[in-house]
């Protein structure tokens, strides 16, 4: 994404919940949105200040999206759209796509590949030569993950990921890849770990049963009754409350600089056998990067490819 200047989005959809939920987002991914509720207040809001992309749903009361699209296309031609519907009405797509719409897609759609449309769509709008992205461009701002301290407790830390759940539960109509570790800070708020789903359920465990992970010659001599494990779960979890993170945290992902091709990420995810590289810049962490990430770019340019 530009480094300088945030990409301005204008979302238009009468839904306010996906409103909310969807700038709340994007502004986490460092995008400068603002959002209306029908197209004559998107007509006033082109006309008020300079934007870079519009997020425009087809279907609402009064002005609708195509109509609306006609009107943005009178103030300012070049300005790029992104069409939203939840109704599949196709005849409605290809009017859009004849008006000179950037893309088209169907409700409800993942945030990430809303993100990417939106960078490309700006690509487009600013006559950016379409090179291969970089780390930065495709990564996910350090700001989009929930973070605790290494001191905190699992209790602490497991009330972080229920909010993260509930933000992402919040509508129907926007679909947030919801990432599976939470960052793990220190005192000076450096990235040290990382808490998964799995280093939870590890903790889980009682002395006995790691201990026979750790040495399986033991395993043979320990037997345990399927009766045996009644109520044990409850037990573990009110213990496993009070422990600190730093008990159970998993090591930082490896990292890569923000300014590496994304073929790197991609080498560096397959040598090392991760899901995620921390991204650097100037000794300091600014994101994450996935494998989904990389897989949302390789669909793009497959999909491009498709469509030439």
């Amino acid at each position: 994404m530009n480094e300088t200047k945030p990409i301005r989005v204008l979302i238009v959809d009468d839904e306010e919940r996906f409103r909310a939920t969807t700038s709340a987002i994007l502004k986490k991914r460092g995008f400068d949105v603002t959002a209306v509720g029908s197209g004559i207040e998107a007509i006033d809001e082109i006309k008020k200040r300079p934007l870079d992309v519009v997020v425009l749903d087809v279907k609402m009361p009064g002005m609708d999206g195509n109509e609306a699209l006609r009107e943005i296309k009178k103030i300012k031609s070049g300005l790029q759209v992104i069409m939203l519907t939840g109704h599949g009405t196709m005849k409605s797509a290809l009017e859009g796509l004849r008006e000179g719409v950037f893309d088209y897609l169907a409700k409800p759609c993942d945030i990430d590949v809303l993100a990417r449309k939106i960078q490309s769509a700006y690509a487009k709008e600013k006559g950016i030569s379409a090179e291969e992205p970089r780390v930065r461009d495709v990564m996910v701002p350090l700001s989009s993950f929930s973070t605790v301290h290494e001191d905190s407790t699992v209790r602490e830390a497991i009330e972080v990921i229920l909010r993260s759940f509930q933000t992402i539960m919040t509508t129907t109509t926007v679909h947030e890849s919801l990432h599976r570790s939470t960052l793990i800070l220190d005192k000076k708020d450096k990235v040290i770990g990382v808490l998964s789903f799995t280093d939870l359920l590890e903790g889980l465990q009682p002395p006995y049963m790691r201990l026979m992970k750790d040495r399986p010659m033991f395993a043979d001599s320990i037997h345990i009754e399927p009766l045996n494990y009644s109520g044990m779960f409850t037990i573990m979890a009110r213990d496993l409350a009070k422990k600190k993170v730093r008990e159970l945290m998993s090591e930082a992902p490896p990292t890569i600089d923000a300014g590496a091709n994304i073929m790197e990420a991609a080498s560096r995810l397959v040598s090392l056998r991760v899901r995620r590289l921390l991204v650097m810049e100037r000794d300091k962490a600014i994101g994450v990067v996935r494998e989904q990430d990389l897989f949302f770019e390789m669909a793009n340019i497959i999909k491009e490819r498709i469509e030439q």
